[in-house]
């Protein structure tokens, strides 16, 4: 699978690149689900001696097992399967906080595993030259309700409804980096009870 090409959009919106091998001291990788793919395709153009510095954190979700062999097969001093992101969140602080001087970083898979991490990872210290971002897999996205700050996974309509307080809120390319989320408003603040029919947008 390719890496995503999004539409032109506003500057808070994030650009994502695509994975390439650097010379560091260590290589710190999370990726979840089709992110797998990016890691893979880096893989090629590397030798052992690139892998037996290298940590690798992934969350498969959907997609099983096809993944995990693959990359266990590369052979990471350190690899680590999770569930989900918040299984994997004391891991992925424990290997930023030992990152050494020099450490690249790998993000790659949803947007929603990119932001938690890249927000981990800034936060530690970690400096954004050292920090790339490829794009895989599934688009739909991490909203906040800007009305009760409540946070909705995995978001593919617009409009959508706030999991937290209910409100329809209307989907905006507005990003926080902080809070590793786009920003949802209610749809009918000016005309309550007129709320646009869903259309898919992300998948």
């Amino acid at each position: 699978m390719p890496k995503t090409q999004f539409p032109p959009s506003i500057t808070s919106r994030p650009v994502y690149g695509e994975l390439e091998a650097r010379s560091g001291g260590g290589h710190l990788m999370i990726a979840d689900a089709e992110g797998a793919e990016a890691i893979l395709d880096l893989a090629k153009s590397v030798d052992q001696g690139f892998w037996a510095k290298a940590h690798i954190i992934y969350i498969p979700k959907a997609t099983g097992t096809k993944y995990s062999s693959q990359l266990e097969e590369l052979g990471a001093g350190q690899y680590y399967a999770g569930p989900s992101y918040e299984a994997a969140q004391g891991r992925i602080r424990r290997a930023l906080q030992d990152c050494h001087m020099g450490t690249q970083v790998y993000l790659t898979g949803t947007e929603s595993l990119m932001g938690q991490a890249m927000a981990e990872a800034t936060a530690a210290g970690i400096p954004h030259t050292a920090i790339q971002t490829e794009h895989r897999g599934s688009t739909a996205r991490r909203m906040q309700c800007v009305h009760c700050k409540g946070i909705t996974e995995d978001v593919t309509t617009d409009p959508f409804e706030c999991s937290h307080c209910g409100l329809s809120l209307f989907v905006r390319d507005h990003y926080s980096r902080r809070l590793a989320a786009f920003q949802g408003v209610r749809v009918d603040a000016e005309d309550p009870g007129n709320i646009p029919e869903k259309v898919e947008l992300f998948k």
